[in-house]
């Protein structure tokens, strides 16, 4: 099948989450981010949803990376989300974990996230 939307969740390297965590940290920034597309960009969410939800993992840097992904991304208008983790397992209260990304045109996302690498 050939998507024309997707979502993408960035998510930080530096930090050496476990398998576990790591998909529920990006379960967190997937539902949020389809929450406020949802509301804020009905036409992507419903293109998105309809051909499949295609989401797309991929890494970062560090802290620093991920804000400046999110800036870039805010820049162009695309929905985002941060994660903050509540602290009660692998990484301390208030550690930012993933940036979601979308739901998008994959054009518009690309710019910001093309060049990373899958996770």
């Amino acid at each position: 099948m050939n998507f024309k939307y997707k979502m993408v969740l960035v998510v930080r390297n530096d930090l050496n989450l476990s398998p576990g965590k790591l998909a529920v940290q990006a379960s967190h920034a997937a539902v949020s981010c389809a929450v406020k597309s949802r509301k804020q960009k009905k036409r992507y969410f419903k293109r998105w949803f309809k051909e499949g939800q295609k989401k797309v993992l991929v890494k970062c840097e560090d802290l620093e990376h991920l804000k400046f992904l999110k800036e870039r991304a805010e820049k162009e208008d695309l929905t985002t989300t941060l994660v903050t983790d509540a602290g009660l397992t692998e990484v301390s209260r208030g550690t930012t974990t993933v940036l979601g990304v979308g739901p998008a045109p994959n054009n518009l996302v690309d710019k910001i996230t093309g060049d990373l690498t899958l996770y």
